[in-house]
């Protein structure tokens, strides 16, 4: 990579990556023959923008037979009532949040309970089946909708 790309984020294949200047970012999306695509561009930004977080760790395993997939988190120590799930706008929200009561003094704090929020965008069409939590680990399943082709034929109107 020459150091002009270097500097303005941009590879020969027309590939964003960021740089120090972000008006340099030029979108795969961009070409002229690309249309409506924006949505698609907004939840690839989304979708990097939560992938930073470390924790709490996690799987996605793809199920036999195109059942779905599976997402599980590992998250010991925290209760049902300690964990939150949300599906809003193709995006689904794991939260947790351990209570401490302050009732409890210790000798030594060892073992972190500490919040966290995990994001995952979703395509359109895949449904949050059901999700459970069992020895530390929650477990969230996911069907994916079968793909259709759909031909339509478009009528030509003479003016």
């Amino acid at each position: 990579m020459s150091g002009a790309e270097r500097h303005s984020g941009l590879t020969q294949r027309g590939r964003f990556f960021k740089g120090r200047n972000e008006m340099n970012k030029i979108s795969v999306f961009s070409s002229p023959l690309l249309l409506g695509f924006d949505e698609v561009e907004r939840l690839l930004e989304r979708a990097h923008k939560t992938s930073g977080e470390g924790y709490p760790p996690y799987n996605i395993e793809r199920l036999p037979l195109d059942e779905g997939l599976r997402i599980t988190l590992a998250v010991a120590g925290f209760s049902k009532s300690d964990l939150e799930i949300t599906v809003e706008d193709n995006q689904l929200s794991i939260q947790g949040r351990i209570r401490d009561d302050g009732t409890t003094e210790y000798l030594h704090r060892g073992i972190a309970g500490r919040q966290f929020a995990r994001a995952f965008v979703l395509a359109d069409g895949v449904e949050v089946i059901d999700a459970s939590l069992s020895n530390g680990l929650l477990v969230i399943n996911l069907k994916r909708p079968e793909p259709s082709a759909i031909i339509r034929r478009i009528e030509i109107k003479e003016q």
